[in-house]
């Protein structure tokens, strides 16, 4: 018997990820204040085109198989299916990539947080059930699409200008939405079905939100007080000059 699938597809999906990292320099050329840190300005664009095509993936997902949100656990369809597995190999790359190119100090919450995540939705793809769940954690990729072009607009040194304004205004609101809304939602859902859940899945569901909760609330405020509690500060000095 050959390997399934969902296995080949987070395969293939690492393998693609991998070779789009490779070429990204060739299709989006770094700009000058970017060329000290290459790696990551390719890290960046690979991430960013991961967040449009899972994110945009997820809610497809749903409008097209509106039966999965009734039945989160045994409800998917196999395009879900597709979207989840190659979620993971993305995230196996992105975890390979920050492992070679970046010292862990620095990467160590990232990589915290993609070992929870390929772990909750390998176990997703495998056994073929909570398909539905792991595309509403994808939901999340939507805000991820606006933090991804905050993180290029700052490597290009366009932190004033308008396009960063309004990307900053945006990404905050699909903040609250997409992801802290989200997550809420999600820890709610596994409390409200436990009786429904084995209890090993539970208890690796639970962890799992009990970590990126946390992790997202800081990320909130930092990112609150970089692109607006910080501009106002500096405003209001200019005005008292």
């Amino acid at each position: 018997m050959g390997p399934s699938p969902g296995l080949l597809l987070i395969g293939g999906s690492f393998a693609a990820f991998r070779l789009l990292n490779r070429g990204l320099e060739r299709l989006v050329p770094p700009p000058r204040p970017a060329l000290r840190n290459r790696w990551k300005w390719r890290n960046i664009w690979t991430s960013f085109a991961h967040s449009l095509l899972s994110g945009a993936g997820a809610l497809l997902g749903f409008y097209l198989h509106p039966q999965m949100a009734e039945d989160l656990i045994g409800t998917h369809s196999p395009a879900a299916h597709c979207v989840v597995s190659v979620s993971i190999g993305y995230f196996l790359q992105d975890f390979v990539d920050m492992l070679c190119n970046q010292k862990l100090h620095q990467s160590w919450e990232l990589l915290f947080h993609h070992s929870v995540v390929i772990i909750c939705f390998s176990v997703a793809v495998v056994v073929h059930q909570y398909i539905g769940f792991a595309l509403v954690a994808l939901l999340v990729e939507i805000n991820s699409i606006f933090l991804h072009l905050r993180q290029i607009l700052l490597m290009a040194n366009l932190l004033h200008t308008t396009c960063y304004r309004l990307n900053s205004i945006i990404n905050l609101g699909t903040y609250v939405v997409f992801r802290i809304t989200t997550l809420a939602w999600m820890t709610r859902w596994l409390v409200l079905n436990r009786e429904n859940i084995p209890l090993a899945t539970y208890t690796v569901g639970t962890v799992g939100m009990a970590i990126m909760t946390p992790m997202n609330i800081i990320l909130f405020y930092r990112l609150l007080r970089s692109d607006f509690l910080k501009s106002s500060r500096e405003a209001w000095r200019e005005k008292e000059k």
